[in-house]
Protein backbone atom coordinates (compact mmCIF):
# COMPACT_ATOMS: atom_id res chain seq x y z
CA UNK A 1 0.00 0.00 0.00
CA UNK A 2 1.25 3.47 -0.80
CA UNK A 3 0.27 7.11 -0.25
CA UNK A 4 -3.20 7.71 1.14
CA UNK A 5 -4.40 4.18 1.43
CA UNK A 6 -8.04 3.32 1.03
CA UNK A 7 -9.32 2.10 4.34
CA UNK A 8 -10.94 -1.26 4.59
CA UNK A 9 -14.67 -0.73 4.56
CA UNK A 10 -16.79 -3.25 6.18
CA UNK A 11 -16.23 -4.10 9.67
CA UNK A 12 -14.91 -2.05 12.49
CA UNK A 13 -15.87 -3.88 15.61
CA UNK A 14 -15.92 -3.27 19.31
CA UNK A 15 -16.47 -5.02 22.58
CA UNK A 16 -16.92 -2.89 25.67
CA UNK A 17 -17.53 -3.10 29.36
CA UNK A 18 -18.47 0.49 30.19
CA UNK A 19 -18.02 1.74 33.73
CA UNK A 20 -18.60 5.39 34.73
CA UNK A 21 -17.26 6.85 37.97
CA UNK A 22 -19.76 6.47 40.76
CA UNK A 23 -21.71 3.61 39.20
CA UNK A 24 -19.61 1.00 40.95
CA UNK A 25 -19.68 2.51 44.43
CA UNK A 26 7.38 21.38 9.43
CA UNK A 27 8.26 22.06 7.99
CA UNK A 28 9.63 23.20 11.42
CA UNK A 29 12.57 20.82 11.46
CA UNK A 30 10.86 17.60 12.52
CA UNK A 31 12.48 14.33 11.56
CA UNK A 32 11.51 10.72 11.05
CA UNK A 33 13.21 7.57 12.27
CA UNK A 34 12.78 4.10 10.82
CA UNK A 35 13.16 1.05 13.05
CA UNK A 36 12.60 -2.59 12.63
CA UNK A 37 10.42 -4.98 14.43
CA UNK A 38 -0.36 25.90 31.67
CA UNK A 39 -0.54 23.76 34.97
CA UNK A 40 -3.91 22.10 35.41
CA UNK A 41 -6.33 22.57 38.36
CA UNK A 42 -7.07 19.64 40.60
CA UNK A 43 -10.55 18.18 40.24
CA UNK A 44 -13.25 18.47 42.84
CA UNK A 45 -12.48 15.64 45.30
CA UNK A 46 -16.19 14.91 45.80
CA UNK A 47 -17.48 11.99 43.75
CA UNK A 48 -19.69 12.94 40.80
CA UNK A 49 -23.32 12.03 40.50
CA UNK A 50 -23.82 8.70 38.75
CA UNK A 51 -24.17 8.97 34.99
CA UNK A 52 -25.86 6.47 32.76
CA UNK A 53 -23.40 4.63 30.53
CA UNK A 54 -24.10 4.02 26.86
CA UNK A 55 -25.33 0.57 25.89
CA UNK A 56 -22.44 -1.90 25.51
CA UNK A 57 -21.55 -2.58 21.90
CA UNK A 58 -22.01 -6.11 20.53
CA UNK A 59 -19.26 -8.59 21.28
CA UNK A 60 -17.48 -9.70 18.09
CA UNK A 61 -14.10 -11.24 17.33
CA UNK A 62 -10.97 -9.11 17.18
CA UNK A 63 -8.42 -9.36 14.36
CA UNK A 64 -6.59 -12.67 14.76
CA UNK A 65 -4.03 -12.87 11.95
CA UNK A 66 -0.25 -13.05 12.35
CA UNK A 67 1.09 -10.40 14.73
CA UNK A 68 3.08 -7.55 13.16
CA UNK A 69 3.68 -5.44 16.30
CA UNK A 70 2.47 -5.06 19.87
CA UNK A 71 2.73 -1.78 21.78
CA UNK A 72 1.56 -0.28 25.06
CA UNK A 73 -0.07 3.11 25.58
CA UNK A 74 0.30 4.85 28.95
CA UNK A 75 -0.53 8.39 30.03
CA UNK A 76 -0.46 10.76 33.01
CA UNK A 77 1.72 8.30 34.85
CA UNK A 78 4.95 9.94 36.08
CA UNK A 79 4.50 10.17 39.85
CA UNK A 80 6.81 7.40 41.16
CA UNK A 81 4.03 5.82 43.20
CA UNK A 82 2.93 2.27 43.88
CA UNK A 83 0.05 2.92 41.49
CA UNK A 84 2.50 3.74 38.71
CA UNK A 85 4.59 0.71 39.63
CA UNK A 86 1.59 -1.65 39.36
CA UNK A 87 0.79 -0.41 35.87
CA UNK A 88 4.45 -0.58 34.86
CA UNK A 89 4.71 -4.20 36.03
CA UNK A 90 1.66 -5.09 33.99
CA UNK A 91 3.05 -3.35 30.89
CA UNK A 92 6.42 -5.03 31.34
CA UNK A 93 4.67 -8.40 31.58
CA UNK A 94 3.14 -7.84 28.15
CA UNK A 95 6.67 -7.59 26.72
CA UNK A 96 5.55 -5.05 24.08
CA UNK A 97 7.74 -4.11 21.14
CA UNK A 98 7.56 -0.48 22.25
CA UNK A 99 5.69 1.95 24.53
CA UNK A 100 4.08 5.28 23.64
CA UNK A 101 2.91 7.90 26.13
CA UNK A 102 0.13 10.47 26.02
CA UNK A 103 2.07 12.97 28.12
CA UNK A 104 2.58 14.17 31.68
CA UNK A 105 5.58 11.95 32.09
CA UNK A 106 7.11 13.91 34.99
CA UNK A 107 4.93 15.32 37.77
CA UNK A 108 4.49 17.72 39.38
CA UNK A 109 6.51 20.33 37.52
CA UNK A 110 8.71 18.61 34.94
CA UNK A 111 11.86 19.08 37.03
CA UNK A 112 15.19 17.34 36.36
CA UNK A 113 15.32 16.21 40.00
CA UNK A 114 12.23 14.02 39.57
CA UNK A 115 12.41 12.83 35.99
CA UNK A 116 14.42 9.64 36.39
CA UNK A 117 12.44 8.33 39.35
CA UNK A 118 9.20 9.19 37.59
CA UNK A 119 10.13 7.59 34.26
CA UNK A 120 13.35 5.57 34.21
CA UNK A 121 12.70 3.74 37.48
CA UNK A 122 9.59 2.18 35.94
CA UNK A 123 10.23 2.15 32.18
CA UNK A 124 14.02 2.41 31.81
CA UNK A 125 14.25 -0.98 30.12
CA UNK A 126 12.47 0.51 27.08
CA UNK A 127 14.50 3.74 26.82
CA UNK A 128 17.35 4.00 24.31
CA UNK A 129 20.48 6.00 25.15
CA UNK A 130 19.35 5.76 28.76
CA UNK A 131 21.65 7.61 31.19
CA UNK A 132 19.67 7.21 34.39
CA UNK A 133 20.19 5.24 37.57
CA UNK A 134 17.87 2.30 36.95
CA UNK A 135 19.58 -0.23 34.78
CA UNK A 136 21.17 -0.29 31.36
CA UNK A 137 18.16 0.80 29.30
CA UNK A 138 17.46 -0.55 25.83
CA UNK A 139 19.95 -1.12 23.01
CA UNK A 140 17.48 0.62 20.70
CA UNK A 141 14.84 3.11 21.72
CA UNK A 142 11.49 1.47 22.45
CA UNK A 143 9.93 4.39 24.36
CA UNK A 144 8.22 7.11 22.35
CA UNK A 145 6.71 9.86 24.56
CA UNK A 146 4.73 12.99 23.93
CA UNK A 147 4.98 16.02 26.18
CA UNK A 148 2.18 17.11 28.52
CA UNK A 149 1.55 20.40 30.26
CA UNK A 150 3.39 19.23 33.41
CA UNK A 151 6.43 18.38 31.29
CA UNK A 152 6.32 21.86 29.76
CA UNK A 153 6.23 23.40 33.27
CA UNK A 154 9.86 22.35 33.73
CA UNK A 155 11.95 25.16 32.19
CA UNK A 156 9.88 25.11 29.00
CA UNK A 157 10.40 21.39 28.46
CA UNK A 158 14.20 21.45 28.85
CA UNK A 159 14.50 18.48 31.28
CA UNK A 160 12.28 16.34 29.02
CA UNK A 161 14.33 17.19 25.94
CA UNK A 162 17.56 16.45 27.81
CA UNK A 163 16.30 13.12 29.13
CA UNK A 164 15.06 11.55 25.91
CA UNK A 165 16.79 11.00 22.57
CA UNK A 166 14.06 11.47 19.96
CA UNK A 167 13.95 12.30 16.24
CA UNK A 168 13.90 15.79 14.73
CA UNK A 169 13.15 18.65 17.09
CA UNK A 170 12.01 16.05 19.69
CA UNK A 171 8.85 18.00 20.60
CA UNK A 172 6.95 16.39 17.72
CA UNK A 173 8.22 13.70 15.41
CA UNK A 174 7.37 10.53 13.55
CA UNK A 175 8.91 7.07 13.53
CA UNK A 176 8.19 3.93 11.52
CA UNK A 177 8.28 0.62 13.40
CA UNK A 178 7.41 -2.21 11.05
CA UNK A 179 3.78 -1.88 9.97
CA UNK A 180 3.13 0.95 12.46
CA UNK A 181 3.88 4.61 11.77
CA UNK A 182 3.87 6.75 14.94
CA UNK A 183 3.15 10.48 14.81
CA UNK A 184 3.90 12.15 18.16
CA UNK A 185 2.29 15.61 18.30
CA UNK A 186 2.77 18.42 20.83
CA UNK A 187 -0.66 19.72 21.85
CA UNK A 188 0.60 22.22 24.44
CA UNK A 189 -0.12 25.91 23.66
CA UNK A 190 3.53 26.70 24.42
CA UNK A 191 4.67 24.69 21.38
CA UNK A 192 6.72 27.17 19.23
CA UNK A 193 5.29 25.75 15.99
CA UNK A 194 1.69 26.06 17.18
CA UNK A 195 -1.04 23.61 18.15
CA UNK A 196 -3.93 24.62 15.89
CA UNK A 197 -5.08 23.17 12.58
CA UNK A 198 -3.39 25.97 10.64
CA UNK A 199 -0.07 25.78 12.50
CA UNK A 200 3.34 24.81 11.18
CA UNK A 201 3.15 21.64 13.25
CA UNK A 202 -0.22 20.69 11.76
CA UNK A 203 1.05 21.26 8.21
CA UNK A 204 3.96 18.94 9.01
CA UNK A 205 1.56 16.27 10.25
CA UNK A 206 -0.70 16.55 7.21
CA UNK A 207 2.26 16.19 4.86
CA UNK A 208 3.76 13.28 6.81
CA UNK A 209 0.48 11.37 7.02
CA UNK A 210 -0.15 11.86 3.30
CA UNK A 211 3.27 10.42 2.50
CA UNK A 212 2.99 7.41 4.81
CA UNK A 213 3.02 3.97 3.23
CA UNK A 214 2.58 2.15 6.56
CA UNK A 215 -0.48 0.05 7.23
CA UNK A 216 -1.33 1.64 10.59
CA UNK A 217 -0.89 5.39 11.16
CA UNK A 218 -1.10 6.22 14.88
CA UNK A 219 -1.38 9.86 16.04
CA UNK A 220 -1.01 10.73 19.71
CA UNK A 221 -0.68 13.80 21.95
CA UNK A 222 -1.65 15.04 25.41
CA UNK A 223 -4.82 17.18 25.32
CA UNK A 224 -7.86 15.20 24.10
CA UNK A 225 -9.93 16.64 21.28
CA UNK A 226 -12.94 14.66 22.52
CA UNK A 227 -13.40 14.00 26.23
CA UNK A 228 -16.16 13.51 28.80
CA UNK A 229 -13.59 13.92 31.58
CA UNK A 230 -12.95 16.66 34.12
CA UNK A 231 -11.04 18.92 31.69
CA UNK A 232 -13.30 18.18 28.74
CA UNK A 233 -12.62 18.47 25.03
CA UNK A 234 -9.65 20.56 23.92
CA UNK A 235 -11.09 22.18 20.80
CA UNK A 236 -7.73 23.44 19.46
CA UNK A 237 -6.81 19.81 18.72
CA UNK A 238 -9.83 19.02 16.55
CA UNK A 239 -7.70 18.66 13.46
CA UNK A 240 -9.03 16.56 10.52
CA UNK A 241 -6.96 13.54 11.50
CA UNK A 242 -9.05 11.00 9.62
CA UNK A 243 -9.06 13.07 6.43
CA UNK A 244 -5.29 13.37 6.66
CA UNK A 245 -4.88 9.60 7.02
CA UNK A 246 -4.83 8.66 10.72
CA UNK A 247 -6.19 5.26 11.76
CA UNK A 248 -6.49 6.08 15.48
CA UNK A 249 -5.81 9.05 17.78
CA UNK A 250 -4.63 8.70 21.40
CA UNK A 251 -4.59 11.43 24.08
CA UNK A 252 -4.35 11.84 27.86
CA UNK A 253 -4.71 14.85 30.23
CA UNK A 254 -8.03 13.65 31.64
CA UNK A 255 -7.17 10.87 34.09
CA UNK A 256 -9.72 8.45 32.69
CA UNK A 257 -10.10 5.89 29.95
CA UNK A 258 -12.52 6.78 27.16
CA UNK A 259 -13.16 5.60 23.62
CA UNK A 260 -14.97 8.00 21.28
CA UNK A 261 -16.13 7.50 17.69
CA UNK A 262 -15.27 10.49 15.49
CA UNK A 263 -16.18 9.91 11.89
CA UNK A 264 -14.81 6.51 10.97
CA UNK A 265 -11.95 6.36 13.49
CA UNK A 266 -11.59 6.24 17.27
CA UNK A 267 -10.14 8.83 19.63
CA UNK A 268 -8.98 7.02 22.77
CA UNK A 269 -8.03 8.79 26.00
CA UNK A 270 -5.52 6.90 28.12
CA UNK A 271 -4.79 8.92 31.27
CA UNK A 272 -5.03 6.34 34.06
CA UNK A 273 -1.48 5.05 34.26
CA UNK A 274 -0.36 6.40 37.63
CA UNK A 275 -1.67 9.73 38.86
CA UNK A 276 -4.91 10.45 40.70
CA UNK A 277 -8.19 9.45 39.04
CA UNK A 278 -10.54 12.10 37.69
CA UNK A 279 -14.35 12.14 37.59
CA UNK A 280 -16.42 12.16 34.42
CA UNK A 281 -18.72 14.95 33.38
CA UNK A 282 -21.79 14.42 31.20
CA UNK A 283 -20.79 12.09 28.35
CA UNK A 284 -20.09 13.73 25.02
CA UNK A 285 -22.16 12.46 22.06
CA UNK A 286 -19.14 10.71 20.55
CA UNK A 287 -18.42 8.63 23.67
CA UNK A 288 -18.68 4.85 23.31
CA UNK A 289 -16.95 3.54 26.44
CA UNK A 290 -15.75 5.12 29.69
CA UNK A 291 -13.89 3.80 32.72
CA UNK A 292 -12.19 5.31 35.77
CA UNK A 293 -12.57 2.79 38.57
CA UNK A 294 -8.88 1.76 38.58
CA UNK A 295 -5.63 2.72 36.92
CA UNK A 296 -4.48 0.90 33.84
CA UNK A 297 -2.91 0.88 30.37
CA UNK A 298 -3.78 -0.06 26.81
CA UNK A 299 -2.31 -2.85 24.71
CA UNK A 300 -2.44 -2.45 20.92
CA UNK A 301 -1.82 -5.41 18.63
CA UNK A 302 -1.25 -4.86 14.91
CA UNK A 303 -1.94 -7.93 12.79
CA UNK A 304 -2.09 -8.79 9.13
CA UNK A 305 -5.89 -8.51 9.20
CA UNK A 306 -6.29 -5.41 11.38
CA UNK A 307 -5.48 -3.82 14.72
CA UNK A 308 -6.99 -4.25 18.18
CA UNK A 309 -6.92 -2.01 21.25
CA UNK A 310 -7.47 -3.56 24.69
CA UNK A 311 -7.58 -1.54 27.90
CA UNK A 312 -6.61 -3.43 31.05
CA UNK A 313 -6.99 -2.33 34.68
CA UNK A 314 -3.93 -2.71 36.88
CA UNK A 315 -5.37 -5.91 38.38
CA UNK A 316 -5.20 -7.51 34.93
CA UNK A 317 -8.92 -7.29 34.16
CA UNK A 318 -9.75 -6.50 30.55
CA UNK A 319 -12.07 -3.47 30.61
CA UNK A 320 -12.62 -2.60 26.96
CA UNK A 321 -11.59 -3.79 23.52
CA UNK A 322 -12.01 -2.44 20.03
CA UNK A 323 -10.81 -3.80 16.74
CA UNK A 324 -10.57 -2.54 13.17
CA UNK A 325 -10.23 -5.01 10.31
CA UNK A 326 -7.86 -3.99 7.52
CA UNK A 327 -5.62 -6.03 5.24
CA UNK A 328 -1.93 -5.48 5.85
CA UNK A 329 -0.60 -8.37 3.81
CA UNK A 330 2.25 -7.41 1.48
Amino acid sequence: MTGRRARAGGARIARALVIAVGLAGAIGGCGKSNLDPLREPRPDPLPPSPIRPPQPLPSRPLPSGPVLARFAVIGDYGVDSEAEARVARMVSGWNPDFVITTGDNNYPSGEPSTIDANIGKHYGRFIGNYRGAYGAGSAINRFWPTAGNHDWDGANLAPYLDYFTLPGNERYYDVVIGAVHLFAVDSDPREPDGNTEGSTQARWLQTALSASSSCFDVVYFHHPAYSSGFHGSYLAMRWPFETWGADVVFAGHDHVYERAKVGGIRHITVGLSGNEIYPFNTPIPESEARFSARRGALLATAREDGISFQFFADDGAEIDSYGSFKSCRR
